[in-house]
């Protein structure tokens, strides 16, 4: 499904990836785990065609086996969601607009683009299985860091992609709407469709997921299993300080001490 072989990257100038070498088949749910700034949003600007790796002989970074996929097929295989988008989402949008934009890759209305019957209902199909239908006519601005992110969440699935990529899904949430984020994840992944999730706390790693990579500093430094890397010695290591890890229920969770 994506496939980065040797790329190399720069973000504002600054080397983010060298030679960085990553394969993520279809139907695997991955969690990309590091401290800030180690390079997890940069990688999933890579995949989202945010940002381009640099030309080089023996490197490339493939997408459904594809090193030139067109955005607008990339928007139909995966759906998209982060921090960033919902920070920089036009503010004036309603609620059902801010859905409809997910058709046509936009950020917030446009008057040339106007969707289809038939998108209006998949849009309230979706949010209705979100339970945000009500808030159809509500101003982005005005909604809660939950209900937004659930709204984007509702963006990236209009097209019924068969990834999602989500970057750290609980930041700024409380506990309540963490933990329906959580779950609603849980769902996606239950009806076997692909899940790519940046974190770094382990407490957002569903039970769903198999495989966890490890990133620093740019430079993957461990890929394997949940039970292999989310250790006390693991992650002591990547994050350089004294961590306890404990599991339950398939649910991990860290403290320092």
């Amino acid at each position: 499904m994506i496939e980065f072989h040797q790329v190399t990257a720069y973000q504002q100038q600054i080397r983010v990836f060298n030679q960085l070498s990553l394969k993520i088949e279809p139907h695997e749910r991955v969690a990309i785990l590091g401290p800030n700034g180690a390079g997890k949003s940069t990688l999933l600007k890579l995949i989202n065609r945010e940002l381009y790796p640099v030309a080089e002989e023996g490197s490339y970074l493939k997408l459904f086996g594809s090193e030139t996929i067109q955005l607008s097929q990339l928007r139909d295989r995966i759906g998209f969601v982060s921090h960033d988008l919902q920070e920089n989402y036009t503010p004036y949008t309603t609620a059902i607009e801010v859905v409809l934009s997910g058709f046509f890759g936009a950020i917030g209305r446009h008057e040339h683009l106007q969707p289809t019957d038939s998108q209006v209902h998949q849009a309230r199909a979706i949010m209705a299985s979100l339970e945000i239908s009500q808030d159809e006519a509500c101003m982005f601005q005005r909604l809660s860091t939950g209900q937004k992110r659930r709204l984007l969440l509702a963006r990236a699935l209009v097209h019924h992609p068969d990834a999602l990529i989500f970057d750290e899904p609980a930041n700024g949430l409380d506990m309540g709407a963490s933990l329906t984020m959580l779950t609603l994840l849980r769902s996606f992944c239950s009806e076997g469709r692909s899940l790519i999730l940046t974190t770094h706390h382990v407490d957002e790693i569903i039970p769903e997921i198999d495989r966890v990579v490890l990133i620093k500093q740019g430079q993957i430094i461990a890929d394997g299993t949940k039970a292999q890397l989310l250790t006390s010695e693991s992650l002591s290591d990547l994050y350089q300080t004294s961590l306890h890890v404990t599991e339950k229920s398939g649910w991990y969770r860290c403290w320092h001490g």
